[in-house]
């Protein structure tokens, strides 16, 4: 595969524009029509119940599904017909829900993975990110609990220097205090984020955006802020009201 010549390459923190994207796994589709567009350096959360596309959303954006139809554009680029490698190569990041880390290597063998071929010392900056993997550097990757394989998901694919980082559930299955640090490590990233997360206030105050999937389509889109007060709005799609 020849790589992404420099002056095409996306630069750090770009935009990313969906529209019309059909979508699915074989014949099956479970996106119909979805369109929506995050800034540079945005913040959006991709809320709705179980089983609206939420999954699907993120793995037609890597290129892991069936498109039928629509464009997907990085940084003002289309890479609709892009594979996987090449979409990534091009400035997508994504920590998928199943917490993929290589088992039978070490913390640090999995993040040097990561470098894509850049400067070892790299590293640093992942160790700086969350301590507690320079503690268990030289563990294998399958012995660290869930939180642990959760934040070396993340310090890999940053690693690669995205410029758009795509989160399935980071939190889920989390113990709240690793929720709390997690959160914390994210909230200094400086790229374009979009972020699939069934606990919604934690979603909403990290967010700057929303949109909300019902029967794989934006049902709702709009400031998360203004989210957070309207119940009625959550009630209705999510089925939860957020503590006041």
């Amino acid at each position: 595969m020849p790589p992404i010549a420099p002056e095409t390459a996306t630069p750090k923190s770009a935009a990313l524009e969906i529209d019309g994207l059909i979508a699915g796994y074989g014949q099956t589709r479970i996106l119909e029509g979805v369109g929506l567009t995050v800034p540079a350096g945005g913040r959006l959360a991709v809320l709705g119940r179980n089983g609206v596309g939420k999954t699907t959303l993120m793995a037609t954006l890597v290129g892991q599904t069936t498109r039928h139809a629509g464009t997907i554009r990085l940084g003002g680029r289309d890479i609709t017909g892009l594979d996987s490698a090449r979409r990534a190569a091009a400035g997508l990041g994504y920590v998928p829900q199943t917490r993929d880390v290589f088992r039978m290597l070490t913390v640090e063998e999995n993040l040097i993975t990561g470098l894509k071929g850049g400067p070892r010392d790299r590293i640093e900056t992942a160790y700086a990110l969350f301590p507690r993997l320079k503690e268990r550097r030289r563990n294998g990757a399958g012995n660290l609990s869930g939180g642990e394989q959760q934040m070396l998901s993340v310090a890999r694919a940053l690693l690669g220097e995205p410029a758009v980082l795509l989160l399935d559930e980071p939190l889920e299955g989390l113990a709240p205090v690793i929720c709390d640090q997690l959160m914390e490590a994210l909230t200094g990233l400086s790229m374009t984020v979009i972020l699939v997360e069934q606990q919604i206030d934690r979603a909403l105050e990290f967010c700057r955006d929303l949109v909300i999937l019902d029967r794989g389509r934006v049902v709702h889109s709009g400031p998360a802020a203004a989210a957070r007060d309207d119940h009625a709005l959550l009630e209705r799609h999510l089925g939860v009201a957020l503590m006041a």
